[in-house]
């Protein structure tokens, strides 16, 4: 049970903060995809609306024809254009002989253009959000190759037959070019083994059932580099320095007189000493050998932290300003291409759980810093725009796929689906989409309590 007052209030803030201002850039834009259209087309606008309005706005003002305002329910916006079922649900208006400035009125193509127009903005922002981030802050990459010493295995792999010191050179096959890639693809993909480098020969181990399954539960990288005890990171508090002190960029050689090599068999060492002094053997500056001494805390530890990828030599790959647009476009294209198959293993896979892989506004926060990082704000942003013209294509009425559907079967049948079918398929839609949103957020709950 979550204690309340244990939770750290101010980076939830910062976290919803965040959260709010994406989500605004991400609507507004969106919303504007089918605003302009409409308004190039001479249909009537009524509203725009950042967020839902049910009962009362925060904000709002008529400019000409249209009320711009700003909703209290922070759940996504509209445009209410006249003559189109939509959220609204506005049936008298429909009853209404149609007008030719109405959304009823336009012709087929030009109906399709206003609809795919929010999907369209979305898909153009997250290619250029990630063409930006490409060029201004770069992209972590860590080639399998830079591993030196092979892999330090956790729970997970070990349960696998992977050994520490393994290198790993493809899964079902295809070459493993970059360790951050490396988990996702295991889970996308589904992979069914994974061939090792061992002892100069290559072993393919079958991965068993429940392990792609653990790796999304646990949230857990399959492997991590496996490095030299390299002090990135000291942690005050944790452990009382009883000689001497770690400093950063310190390298561990032995702990209590027995010889530590890699960073794995430090930690498989110190969780001999629980609550005890404990002498560490470190080399400082590449040349003094230091002797430096501590009580571990009731887990066994110092409170110092290894970065394995930055010592195994992870570095930003960084685009010039033209070149980034490619690049972002690519890698924008890959995140789509992820999310559709990681929508698709909900419907087909026996390890991966709606229950365990679907979330509310609150797991997507969640994926925000917890102080403000414009990197990680970027980078958040442009994935939840593709989300949004992924989610927003797929052919449920309410959504804007539905719409394009509905059309798309007008254009290539000459027959225009009455107003009425449109009502209920609405009607189902909505429904649809508010028991799936109502079901993820009581899984969040449900994860914020009890887990």
């Amino acid at each position: 049970m979550i204690t309340f007052l244990a939770i750290d209030w101010a980076s939830v803030g910062i976290k919803a903060l965040q959260l709010i201002l994406s989500l605004s850039i991400l609507v507004i834009l969106h919303e504007m995809g089918h605003f302009l259209p409409a308004k190039w087309f001479k249909c009537r606008v009524e509203k725009f609306y950042l967020f839902f309005d049910p009962w009362f706005s925060l904000f709002k003002k008529k400019i000409g024809e249209t009320v711009y305002g700003i909703g209290w329910l922070p759940l996504g916006g509209y445009v209410k254009i006249s003559g189109m079922i939509d959220e609204s649900m506005d049936k008298e208006a429909m009853k209404q002989p149609a007008q030719p400035w109405e959304f009823r009125s336009k012709p087929a193509w030009q109906r399709l253009i206003i609809m795919i127009g929010g999907v369209t903005v979305n898909l153009l922002l997250g290619f250029f959000l990630f063409a930006m981030i490409l060029w201004w802050w770069g992209e972590n990459r860590l080639p399998m190759s830079n591993m030196k010493h092979g892999v330090a295995v956790n729970s997970i792999s070990e349960s696998v037959g992977i050994k520490n010191g393994d290198e790993i050179v493809s899964i079902d096959g295809k070459p493993v070019k970059d360790y951050y890639s490396l988990t996702r693809d295991i889970i996308l993909d589904e992979v069914k083994a994974v061939q090792v480098k061992r002892d100069g020969k290559i072993i393919s181990l079958p991965l068993p059932k429940g392990t792609i399954r653990s790796l999304i539960k646990r949230k857990q990288q399959f492997i991590e580099p496996r490095v030299y005890p390299i002090v990135d990171t000291l942690f005050p508090g944790i452990a009382t320095f009883t000689q001497d002190t770690l400093l950063k960029d310190d390298h561990v050689l032995a702990l209590n007189n027995t010889p530590v090599t890699f960073y794995d068999q430090y930690r498989a060492e110190m969780g001999k000493y629980k609550n005890q002094e404990v002498a560490l053997t470190v080399l400082r500056n590449n040349k003094d050998t230091v002797i430096v001494k501590a009580k571990t805390d009731t887990l066994g530890r110092i409170g110092f932290l290894v970065i394995p990828e930055k010592v195994a030599g992870s570095y930003k790959q960084k685009f010039d300003f033209f070149p980034a647009f490619p690049a972002g476009v690519r890698k924008g294209w890959e995140n789509l291409v992820m999310n559709v198959k990681n929508f698709k293993l909900l419907f087909t896979s026996d390890e991966v759980k709606a229950s365990e892989s679907l979330g509310s506004f609150m797991s997507i926060g969640n994926m925000f810093g917890a102080e403000w990082d414009w990197e990680i704000f970027w980078s958040m942003t442009a994935l939840l725009s593709v989300v949004l013209a992924f989610m927003n294509m797929l052919p449920i009425p309410a959504l804007d796929g539905g719409h394009v559907l509905f059309t798309l079967y007008e254009i290539i049948t000459g027959r225009k689906p009455g107003d009425k079918f449109m009502e209920y398929a609405q009607m189902v839609g909505m429904v649809l989409l508010l028991g799936l949103m109502a079901y993820a957020i009581g899984l969040d709950f449900w994860r914020f309590l009890f887990k």
